[in-house]
């Protein structure tokens, strides 16, 4: 129970490191995106990352091979996916969320942050974090897709309708 022999540690040793350098690889080819800030799609591919990594490490079931083409596979279809979303927008809508208004010039859009799961102390320690000390000295707060808050200065709101409409 405590300790099966110098072969299983040897094992993990050498299975843990080859693993480690597959995925350190396979990610390097995958590119940037792959370890960017994360959307609900990429934390899960993430997880599966890490838990077929664990897998191939203490399972004896696992050869390191069948690990490696795992974590491959993992890899080649959150690409496949993103890669798509680059270029389908259906794909986009349905991989990741879209940005939510939560507040705009001083007054709270209730619905949207009920909708979202956010109470006005979220907003609040978001606006605190940017510097401001009220939800009046802020144009805007945006839920963005990885669920950070972006709390935009008053005036600068007007910059983003702009960009929208396609106005320089």
């Amino acid at each position: 129970m405590f300790f099966d022999g110098w072969e299983s540690l040897l094992r993990t040793l050498v299975v843990g490191v080859l693993a480690y350098c597959a995925l350190v690889l396979f990610l390097r080819i995958a590119g940037k995106r792959t370890l960017s800030k994360m959307n609900a799609f990429d934390w899960v591919v993430t997880v599966a990352l890490g838990s077929t990594l664990a897998t191939i490490l203490l399972s004896k079931d696992v050869s390191l091979a069948q690990g490696a083409f795992a974590l491959a596979l993992l890899i080649a279809l959150q690409f496949i996916v993103t890669w798509s979303s680059v270029r389908a927008r259906w794909v986009r809508k349905v991989i990741a969320a879209e940005p939510s208004l939560l507040a705009y010039q001083g007054n709270y859009l209730e619905k949207t942050m009920h909708r979202e799961r956010v109470t006005k102390d979220d907003v609040m320690a978001a606006v605190r974090t940017a510097g401001q000390a009220s939800i009046e000295d802020v144009g805007a707060v945006v839920l963005g897709t990885d669920g950070s808050f972006n709390v935009i200065r008053k005036g600068a709101e007007n910059n983003l309708q702009d960009q929208r409409s396609g106005v320089a």
